[in-house]
């Protein structure tokens, strides 16, 4: 039993590593940061609940530049030649570039698993149009069947708990059905978006956004229902 337990916990501690590291990957392509800088838009990307310290993002950082895949430079910082003190500011490497471009081409199980979902989906504007709708299609089918557990704990639920814990119960279906018809609006806008046809220049066409791309494009928050669920449930 307790064999299985460890493993479960390597199993996940290796999960939220690779997430970091994507993200972190994903960040520097765009260009290159120090690790303050790294850490503001990690907690971004990552969102709150995963409140991210120095001491799990500088081990990552030392790691992706023992593999290659970022650089560090010293660089001093400071007004005044007294008050400088070295900053290290991280890039992409070739080879890290290449890592992360065959990471963000996978679609498989993991990617619309909820501990790689959202970062996944922070990248999808360097991601290919393929991709993107088997992740979203991936996603989708993963919360349809969290729906149906959901629902049938419920209808178990009534009657043999308080009126609090069902209305907890509620609560956490009506958000997993929300990003159902959330993913339900992505998948047709992806879908029109690779059906329609090309402009002059050979792009495709904009089909025009949905309200869920709108909010994705004011950088409005997205919310991961199915993990908020779990939370609240403790």
């Amino acid at each position: 039993m307790h064999d299985e337990q460890d493993e479960g916990q390597v199993t996940t501690v290796r999960a939220r590593q690779q997430v970091l590291e994507t993200a972190i990957l994903g960040l520097l392509h765009d260009a290159p940061m120090h690790g303050y800088e790294l850490r503001k838009h990690l907690n971004l990307v990552l969102g709150s609940f995963r409140a991210l310290s120095y001491g799990s993002l500088y081990p990552c950082l030392r790691g992706l530049v023992s593999r290659g895949w970022i650089e560090g430079t010293e660089t001093m910082d400071g007004p005044a030649v007294s008050t400088r003190r070295a900053r290290i500011v991280y890039a992409l490497t070739p080879a890290g570039k290449e890592h992360l471009q065959a990471e963000l081409a996978t679609s498989g199980p993991a990617s619309w698993e909820d501990e790689h979902f959202d970062v996944r989906f922070a990248f999808f504007g360097q991601t290919d149009a393929e991709t993107r709708l088997r992740i979203l299609e991936g996603r989708r089918s993963r919360l349809t069947e969290r729906l149906d557990t959901v629902r049938q704990g419920l209808d178990r639920a009534r009657g043999r708990v308080d009126e609090y814990t069902l209305e907890l119960q509620r609560h956490g279906l009506d958000l997993v059905e929300r990003e159902v018809r959330w993913l339900d609006e992505l998948i047709a806008h992806e879908r029109g978006s690779t059906t329609h046809p090309t402009t002059g220049g050979g792009r495709p066409a904009d089909p025009g956004p949905t309200d869920a791309m709108r909010a994705v494009r004011q950088d409005r928050p997205v919310v991961d229902p199915g993990r908020t669920t779990q939370k609240e449930r403790g």
